[in-house]
C-alpha cells in the first residue's frame, strides 16, 4: 500500500489530484504510525501506555445477568488468534481501558454500541504476576 500511495504521488495535476495526494500523505503518515507502534511493541517498548492494562493482561468477568467471561487483552489486533476474537479485547477499546486502574472484586462499566455494560472483575492478572 505504500509503494502505491508513493506512486500516486507523481500524478499530482489539478486540484483533485492535489487533494488526493493530500489524503494519500495522511495515509502514509497513519501507515508510518502504526508501524512505529508495532515495533515499539515488538522490540519490548512501552509495556504499558498511560491508562491501558499491559499486553497480556487477563481477566474474568461477573456480568449482571450473571454470565462470567475470561477475556485477554492485546496490544495489537492481529495478535487475536482465529476463533478467539470473543475472549480478546484489545487495550485501547472501552473494555481494555475500562480494567486499567482496577484490581479483583471493582465494578467497572465501559460502554457498548448496545449500551453501558457494568460487570464485576472476578480475577484480574497482568503478565509480569505469572511465574
Amino acid at each position: 500500500m505504500v509503494a502505491e500511495v508513493r506512486d500516486q504521488e507523481s500524478d499530482v495535476g489539478d486540484r483533485a489530484d492535489e487533494a488526493n495526494a493530500l489524503e494519500s500523505g495522511e495515509d502514509l503518515a497513519a501507515i508510518d504510525e502504526r508501524i512505529s507502534r508495532v515495533t515499539d511493541l515488538l522490540a519490548g517498548g512501552p509495556g504499558r501506555a498511560p491508562g491501558q492494562v499491559p499486553d497480556g493482561t487477563t481477566a474474568t468477568l461477573r456480568f449482571e445477568d450473571g454470565t462470567e467471561q475470561a477475556v485477554r487483552a492485546v496490544a495489537i489486533i492481529e495478535e487475536i488468534a482465529s476463533g478467539q476474537h470473543e475472549v480478546a479485547v484489545t487495550t485501547d477499546s472501552p473494555l481494555g481501558l475500562a480494567l486499567a486502574g482496577h484490581r479483583a472484586g471493582d465494578t467497572i462499566s465501559y460502554s457498548t454500541p448496545g449500551g453501558e455494560v457494568r460487570a464485576q472483575i472476578l480475577s484480574l492478572e497482568f503478565p509480569g504476576d505469572r511465574a
